[in-house]
């Protein structure tokens, strides 16, 4: 051995007397420790296999290519979408060995890859979320009327939302809009698109809440499909309009939403009037009041003619009955008249009929006294 070997091998001996020491158990527990603070959330993309789930509360499936397999695990409560052997997805998961020495990942969050895999998710929970009812037509509400507040999921970078911006400002301003930024693709978005609109519940500020995204892959929009997500947009106690990619994209999303439109930019025509269409409506409809004003008076100027012709055939039916009762009265007054009866050539008399008095006898044309010399009774 030369002198340079009996340095190193001196090295060597010097290496292991001064190397920690430490049990199985604290050697796994320092190196999740390690790994945790090394990779606190790693993203892993692979085909799964082995897909089972245990007891009921938990999944294990190994994630695989070409090159290699990696043992997963993760509570069944935090699956969101159908899974299966065969599938391509990227997980979310923490690095971890376990106390027999396996490494493994514990997945937080799984999303499908690819458009077959991506279509095979969308069919399978669309059928589940179908049976509970939650893109039932019965559930869906209107958009408000009088809306001035709305509050908006999306990102404030996307294009998507500056065209939202661009068109609603165009066709109606004053509107009052508040902005919960959110990423809105990739693993994060779900749960931060969660928390906007738990949010926006419980401040209980606007009257309508618009998730929003522009167009991308079917990769990009596949958080739209998320079990979570989609059961909290059905269960928002405020109303919600999604405009989500272009206008042949579908997502679980739209069809729990209140009101699916078509792109971000649909979202804003749909919330808004045309300002100068709703000026033109407003001209139309003060003319046509104007109008119905004017067929009101000349309608009542008619039934005013009308009015009075009716009440002066009334006036005029009340005179001539009254001339009909005062001639009848007249004749019974002119029977009663003296000077009627003198003309038929009857006399009054007037005093006492008594032997001796002295009446006064009238005509209808003269007048004479006489003296009484008898009364006799007259026979009837």
């Amino acid at each position: 051995m030369n002198e340079i070997e009996q340095i190193l091998a001196e090295q060597e001996r010097q290496a292991a007397t001064e190397a920690p020491k430490f049990t199985v158990s604290e050697f796994t527990e320092l190196l999740n420790g390690t790994l945790e603070y090394a990779y606190t959330g790693v993203m892993v993309e692979g085909e799964v296999t082995s897909f089972k789930v245990n007891q009921g509360k938990w999944v294990f499936f190994d994630l695989k290519d070409e090159g290699g397999s990696i043992n997963c695990f993760m509570p069944l409560f935090q699956l969101r979408l159908p899974l299966e052997d065969g599938m391509k997805v990227v997980v979310k998961a923490t690095p971890k060995l376990t106390k027999w020495g396996r490494f493994s990942l514990t997945v937080k969050q799984i999303l499908p890859v690819g458009e077959g895999n991506i279509k095979k998710s969308f069919e399978f929970l669309k059928k589940k979320l179908e049976q509970e009812g939650l893109f039932d037509v019965s559930r869906k509400r209107p958009i408000p009327e009088d809306l001035v507040k709305i509050g908006v999921i999306s990102s404030t970078q996307a294009a998507g939302y500056v065209d939202f911006c661009k068109i609603i400002n165009e066709r109606w301003g004053g509107l009052e809009i508040q902005v919960a930024h959110t990423m809105v693709q990739g693993l994060a978005a779900a749960e931060q698109i969660i928390s906007a609109i738990k949010y926006f519940n419980e401040k209980a500020e606007v009257q309508i809440i618009a998730i929003m995204r522009g167009g991308g892959s079917a990769d990009d929009l596949a958080v739209f499909n998320d079990e979570a997500l989609v059961r909290a947009i059905a269960e928002s106690r405020i109303p919600i309009i999604t405009g989500i990619g272009h206008e042949v994209d579908e997502s679980l999303a739209d069809l729990a939403a209140d009101i699916r439109a078509s792109t971000p930019s649909n979202v804003a025509e749909m919330l808004t009037n045309e300002k100068q269409a709703e000026i033109q409506r407003i001209k139309f409809n003060v003319n046509g009041v104007g109008n119905k004003i004017l067929q009101e008076i000349e309608q009542a100027r008619e039934g005013g003619k009308t009015k009075i012709k009716m009440v002066g055939e009334a006036v005029n039916m009340k005179i001539s009955h009254l001339e009909n009762e005062i001639k009848v009265k007249q004749k019974v007054l002119e029977g009663l008249n003296p000077d009627t009866i003198l003309k038929q050539g009857y006399a009054l008399v007037t005093g006492k009929l008594k032997e001796g008095e002295m009446v006064e006898i009238a005509t209808y044309e003269s007048k004479a006294k006489a003296e009484i010399k008898e009364v006799k009774k007259r026979i009837k």
